[in-house]
């Protein structure tokens, strides 16, 4: 299988997966009925954030597949992705804010471990990530302060 198809199957997989799991979760009115902080952004940003970080993520995904299938990197990559998905169902499907919490701190443990992995193994993979890290970062901040504030 040719390089360029591995980096066109990992970001098809990983921003349909993304959508889909988007399409079957979406915000409704249990989500509009919470108190949420003052920082909490418009829901029209969403939607663009994730799609630019699932591109981001697949396009990572293909390299640590490519070239680092073996170590840590890959294992992180794959750990960070299991959380990511399990998230929006755990928060919008089944409105389990606690549950919710638990797993985007864990997928916020998992992006730094892939970080810290790919630091002095892939530079462009832990440049790409930053962006990844600052998003979840944030998403933690703002699912801690609804989980306090409901």
């Amino acid at each position: 299988m040719s390089k360029a198809l591995v980096y066109i199957l990992f970001i098809i997989l990983v921003v349909g997966c993304g959508l889909l799991i988007g399409i079957n979760n979406v915000p409704g009115e249990w989500y509009q009925a919470l108190a949420k902080p003052s920082f909490n952004p418009p829901n029209w940003i969403f939607a663009p954030v994730w799609t630019a970080l699932y591109v981001i993520i697949g396009f990572v995904g293909a390299r640590a597949f490519l070239h680092h299938r073996e170590t840590p990197m890959m294992r992180w990559w794959v750990t960070q992705m299991v959380f990511n998905f399990a998230w929006s169902p755990l928060f919008f499907g089944f409105q389990e804010i606690a549950l919710a919490l638990i797993v985007i701190l864990a997928l916020l443990i998992s992006i730094i471990g892939f970080v810290v992995a790919s630091f002095g193994r892939d530079r462009l993979s832990f440049l790409l990530f930053l962006p990844y890290l600052a998003w979840v970062a944030f998403a933690s901040l703002l699912i801690l302060s609804i989980f306090l504030m409901n």
